[in-house]
């Protein structure tokens, strides 16, 4: 069993630096780090994270870690990794086993080697782990937290099933992760990472967003800040409808192809945009996901209908068509936000990852009590994360009197 993987141990004072800057952005992560190094409610706990190897994540860790938890953490995607934060955590003594860059078999080495520390409760974001560990009837897995749309979508068809081995808390589905995380995280950072990539203009152009969930609103919502026309494509007919009361323009695939200069997939499903959508975009059009996976584009499409690549600059793969349009795919088509950029800001992070450490306290606390099926987060710690939020930020909110209260909570009470 290695200690760790990372790229480069050096970068470790470059790292600290970064994790501490987040740390400072995040003040109810930091108040739970004090709680739990006083409390330590998870002393002996080993826990395996496969999450995005980043400062937000780094801050995590280190309140788990204060909490008395063993942790081993791998990277939940080949590009997404941030070496000078592994080798800070590396350098610290955590386990981690992630480096930017990896291909198919180093990924899943480095998941192995997460996952050889015997693990009690499983982080994981996308659901690679926990598939992983279903896989090869790993045992002794008490709970696990899934952090992303996608995952939640993959465990909830794996409880369906009835093939779910452990509780699963869906810590993505938390009103104060889901409302925030998705949509002004995944907002803004969709678009860093694009004009990082490219230093596109939106301002008068026409971006088409593929998919209309948490994520595809936040998309929508900063590309039109920016004075772009926005398309929404949509398979959901109340998400449909939602996006034309929005006030976007909702079109199928085969028509938004024709007349968008950026697309961008945020669905958690394969294929989005494929062969017959390539062949009807105009030259020059740009090719984004921030979904999980690399396979809402459908790359092996693309590939097959070039006579010709080439790498136009870092992150941006140029694809030329037999006709003489050029297409360009950001980032491997996979998430444009981390691997082009920073992802989420650690404003956001903060609340997304206080679910996660209040979430890994409660299956502790829960231990056999809880069903082998995908949980939400219980509506007191969702709760608890909003209003530690709002103090951190010195917002006050409204207290109902007692006779609001029992207004709410009667049926008598009428006009």
């Amino acid at each position: 069993m290695r200690d760790f993987v990372v790229k480069d141990i050096t970068l470790a004072k470059e790292g600290r630096n970064r994790i501490e800057w987040a740390r400072r952005q995040m003040p109810v992560l930091q108040l739970l780090r004090a709680r739990y190094k006083a409390e330590e409610p998870l002393a002996g706990v080993k826990i395996t994270a496969c999450l995005h190897v980043t400062v937000e994540t780094a801050n995590l860790i280190l309140t788990l870690r204060d909490g008395g938890a063993q942790i081993a953490l791998t990277g939940s995607n080949p590009l997404s990794t941030q070496d000078d934060v592994a080798a800070a955590l590396a350098a610290d003594g955590v386990h981690v086993y992630a480096f930017r860059g990896e291909n198919e078999q180093e990924y899943y080495a480095c998941l192995d080697d997460a996952l050889a520390h015997g693990p009690e409760i499983i982080l994981d974001d996308g659901a690679d782990t926990i598939a992983r560990v279903h896989e090869r009837a790993i045992t002794g897995i008490i709970g696990a937290c899934e952090e992303t749309t996608t995952g939640v979508i993959r465990l909830r068809a794996l409880s369906a099933a009835g093939k779910l081995k452990f509780p699963v808390i869906a810590v993505n589905d938390a009103e104060t992760k889901m409302m925030f995380d998705n949509r002004y995280g995944t907002g803004q950072s969709t678009l860093h990472g694009i004009m990082n990539a490219t230093n596109f203009l939106f301002a008068g152009k026409t971006v088409v967003v593929v998919g209309y969930g948490w994520c595809g609103r936040g998309v929508a919502m900063r590309a039109r800040g920016l004075g772009s026309k926005v398309v929404v494509v949509e398979a959901n007919p109340r998400k449909a409808l939602e996006a034309h009361m929005d006030g976007y323009y909702v079109l199928p695939m085969k028509e938004a192809a024709k007349v968008g200069d950026l697309f961008i997939t945020v669905t958690g499903d394969i294929s989005a945009i494929r062969r017959e959508h390539f062949e009807l975009m105009k030259d020059g059009a740009l090719i984004a996901n921030a979904g999980h996976f690399n396979v809402e584009i459908d790359i092996p499409d693309l590939e097959a209908l070039a006579v010709a690549r080439n790498e136009a600059k870092a992150e941006v793969m140029e694809y030329l068509m037999e006709d003489g349009r050029r297409l360009y795919l950001l980032a491997e088509g996979r998430l444009v936000n981390l691997a082009a950029a920073f992802g989420h800001p650690p404003e956001v992070m903060d609340m997304s990852f206080a679910n996660q450490a209040l979430c890994v306290r409660y299956i502790v606390e829960q231990q056999g009590q809880l069903r082998n099926e995908v949980y939400t987060v219980p509506k007191e710690l969702d709760e608890q994360v909003a209003r530690l939020k709002l103090d951190a930020l010195g917002i006050e909110v409204e207290e109902l009197t007692a006779e609001q209260r029992k207004y709410l909570s009667s049926w008598d009470l009428g006009t």
